[in-house]
């Protein structure tokens, strides 16, 4: 097997450094955490590669499942400023990778995911790097976890339709929700900050991720 010590280096120095991250503790983060072990063992080698990769297969009404890319997760986080008090909400956190670096950043983690078989694997992962301040809970990503709420910041892992605003709720005062905001080439990831009860939105850079289930506009009814 490759020393997945020196791809790990080349991610952060050749994918993350030159879309402009200079979060120090974010590039320290994921310069250490072991990215090869949230991802299934036959993939092990492509952990550090410049793409989403496929962590869930698709399963009945169950959409196929994607750990984001280097980059676009970087700047993503980035853009949410998290401080090393806030309390932050990982949803769709997969096998748990994401969690375990907003971890690093955050007081605390409550990361939610649908899947079982996904939360059982960001369990088992997490445990196993003495991570301890990251919860996995399951539950539609869409709803949120506002049992744990409110937070300080909402990181959504992957690109949805809408936002409901029941999840938007769930930000406390000056709260921030992180995302991308729309399917493919059209994707713009898109930072919503809480007001009192106003919601502000602003588009930080365009971004094409995969989709994260739960999150598309109903279809509207027509006669």
């Amino acid at each position: 097997m490759a020393d997945l010590s020196i791809a790990r280096r080349t991610m952060v120095d050749g994918q993350i450094r030159t879309v402009d991250v200079t979060d120090h503790a974010l590039l320290a983060a994921m310069g250490e955490i072991p990215r090869e072990r949230f991802v299934p063992g036959r993939l092990r080698t492509l952990a550090y590669l410049d793409r989403d990769l496929p962590v869930g297969e698709a399963r009945g009404s169950q959409e196929a499942r994607y750990l984001m890319a280097p980059g676009p997760f970087a700047r993503l986080v980035q853009a949410a400023e998290i401080d090393s008090e806030d309390v932050v909400l990982d949803v769709g956190c997969g096998t748990g990778y994401s969690a375990a670096v907003l971890g690093r950043l955050a007081s605390s983690v409550v990361a939610l995911e649908s899947d079982p078989v996904l939360a059982q694997f960001a369990n088992e992962a997490l445990s196993g790097l003495g991570i301890d301040n990251v919860a996995v809970v399951t539950g539609p990503l869409e709803n949120g976890y506002p049992s744990e709420g409110p937070y300080d910041v909402i990181v959504l892992e992957g690109a949805v339709e809408t936002v409901p605003q029941s999840l938007l709720q769930q930000l406390k005062e000056d709260g921030r929700l992180v995302g991308v905001l729309g399917y493919g080439r059209t994707g713009r990831a898109t930072v919503y900050e809480r007001s009192g009860e106003g919601i502000s939105a602003r588009t930080v850079f365009d971004a094409n991720v995969a989709p994260l289930p739960g999150f598309r506009k109903p279809k509207a009814f027509v006669f």
